[in-house]
């Protein structure tokens, strides 16, 4: 599947602040969100780490988040890109933002960021999810996930890129999406902290 763009975009569109690289759990939303930002020499986070730890506690025992439980999770993320956007920097957040509704938190008016979207089959990455032993998100919550996912409409201007090329070609089709090259100033000190959970 080919990168999915807006047909009305074109090279004018405005350079983001924030790229939110979305999806469910095992995508690799984490690796190409890093990688992405490592070729725009932007700084990199991943929204897991905003999770409070009775949050990761419920993952870890292989309980779906409800969504008050990810209200004060989303609001910390929302917090963080206010606080990247007013301070003039430009960042790539790993986050899962499933439902509209969350995108509505994360992104809602905020015209400076930008959805990418890593579109995969279930059983590919059950499969990925298999082989990640570290990883806390138990693949028996992978379904769930899939169930809570809400595909963004073209109203929200996704970048829609499949999950089966390498993560390379995965990050050079979304900076063509983005009409943006690759940086050549020094790189800012990019955070490459292991993913958690993509919940």
């Amino acid at each position: 599947m080919s990168v999915q763009t807006p047909a009305a975009e074109d090279a004018s569109s405005p350079c983001p602040r924030v790229v939110i690289v979305m999806g469910v759990s095992g995508c690799g939303k984490s690796t190409v969100g890093a990688l992405l930002a490592l070729r725009l020499r932007w700084e990199f986070e991943d929204a897991d780490w905003f999770h409070p730890a009775s949050n990761v506690d419920k993952m870890h025992s292989g309980i779906p988040l409800t969504d008050e439980d990810r209200w004060p999770w989303l609001d910390a993320v929302a917090a963080w890109i206010d606080k990247t956007r007013c301070s003039g920097g430009h960042d790539v957040i790993a986050c899962s933002a499933l439902k509209r509704r969350y995108r509505n938190v994360l992104i809602g008016d905020r015209s400076d960021v930008r959805l990418v979207y890593l579109k995969g089959d279930e059983t590919l990455i059950a499969r990925r999810i298999a082989t990640r032993h570290e990883h806390f998100m138990p693949r028996s919550l992978l379904h769930s996930q899939f169930e809570a996912l809400e595909e963004p409409g073209p109203d929200e201007n996704p970048i829609i890129v499949s999950i089966e090329p390498r993560p390379r070609e995965i990050v050079a089709q979304i900076l063509s999406a983005l009409n943006m090259v690759e940086r050549t100033q020094p790189p800012k000190q990019i955070s490459l902290r292991s993913s958690a959970s993509g919940a």
